[in-house]
């Protein structure tokens, strides 16, 4: 598979990041949102707004606490989904995709929320998890205006939007990972995550990349992997990953699997990704099975770094690819699988099902 490059590097707001970095990053927001959408069941009414503010800019001027809004008219409330691109971390530009996404999901009856969270040059972590959970809890707090059911919620994202969806949803309503963006009072729980090949444990990342890190160092300028002292993480978390452990555990979202309920997790990853290791997937998984989670985990043999929408639409991406289950301690074994925008659809109508009230 190759992989689709750009440069925009417009959607690039921070000095604070190296040139090298900016482009690479830039590159990677088109390798994970690259590709057009596969045509929808139906054409169906949609009200966009955009540029809702969950929160106010920070900095002035920037895009990180911004939101747009895809809801299809509908009587009845509608399920939403809130979807956040990847950038590494280096760009506030987690509402680009959200469009295309929109165009599959809405037909279905799913209202989808592009959502923007700071990038690293304008914060580092925990801020991005405080982010997106300020704008899951400002969607519920505003759930009446839009038509949304505040009830039935899911997230969804693609490499570090990928990370920000495992992130929300092993940690939604605790209380000492909250953070201060946006209104307080409504939950910042979702019912269901589907994450497009996030990173995890970064410091399980170089070792398993499939080509020695060579397309990754290129990409980025770098010479020592994701443990560079210029790397996307470093300059998530303000350090270098062998020496503040302590950070890494807190950005690590199998952190906090086991500890209280997780919700349902649909995973998908390429196994020849130059860029998040396929690796990072599978600990992801096995975390979640082991804590008795229910979880599926579609793998890829040949795809490497997306596009997410290769993989629910790309036959040479998606051959070979298979898929493991596990509920409740009883794990399926791997079995041959086509996965398609009704793959997700069929996981969300199933775990975002009316709630009696």
């Amino acid at each position: 598979m190759q992989l689709r490059t750009g440069i925009h590097l417009s959607q690039l707001r921070s000095g604070r990041i190296p040139r090298a970095l900016a482009a690479a990053a830039a590159a990677v927001v088109l390798i994970t949102a690259a590709g057009a959408a596969a045509p929808a069941r139906a054409q169906t009414d949609v009200e966009v707004t955009k540029d809702l503010a969950y929160a106010p800019a920070q900095p002035p001027g920037t895009q990180g606490h911004l939101l747009d809004l895809y809801v299809p008219r509908s009587a009845q409330p509608v399920p939403l989904v809130i979807f956040s691109s990847g950038s590494g971390w280096l760009a506030d530009s987690g509402r680009r995709g959200a469009d295309r996404v929109a165009a599959q999901l809405n037909p279905r009856g799913f209202a989808v929320a592009g959502v923007a969270i700071r990038s690293s040059g304008q914060a580092q972590f925990p801020a991005q998890l405080y982010d997106i959970k300020g704008a899951i809890r400002w969607l519920r707090a505003n759930a009446r205006t839009y038509n949304l059911d505040p009830h039935r919620v899911a997230i969804m994202g693609d490499s570090s939007g990928g990370w920000t969806t495992a992130m929300a949803a092993v940690t939604g309503d605790r209380p000492e990972l909250e953070g201060d963006v946006g209104p307080r009072g409504p939950s910042s729980a979702v019912q269901a995550a589907v994450p497009f090949y996030p990173p995890t444990d970064f410091l399980q990342m170089d070792a398993h990349m499939p080509d020695d890190c060579r397309v990754f160092n290129s990409a980025f300028g770098l010479t020592d992997c994701h443990s560079d002292a210029r790397s996307p993480e470093l300059l998530l978390l303000g350090c270098t990953i062998t020496v503040c452990p302590g950070k890494v555990v807190a950005a690590n979202p199998l952190t906090y699997i086991g500890e209280r309920h997780t919700p349902p997790f649909l995973i998908f990853h390429g196994e020849q990704d130059p860029f998040v290791p396929y690796h990072q997937s599978r600990l992801l998984y096995d975390a979640l099975a082991a804590a008795g989670e229910e979880a599926r985990l579609i793998s890829f043999p040949r795809a490497g770094h997306g596009p997410l929408e290769d993989m629910l639409t790309d036959d040479e991406t998606r051959q070979g690819a298979y898929q493991e289950t596990t509920r409740n301690g009883h794990s399926t074994p791997a079995r041959p699988v086509t996965p398609t925008w009704p793959t997700v659809v069929s996981f969300l109508e199933q775990r975002l099902r009316p709630v009696s009230r």
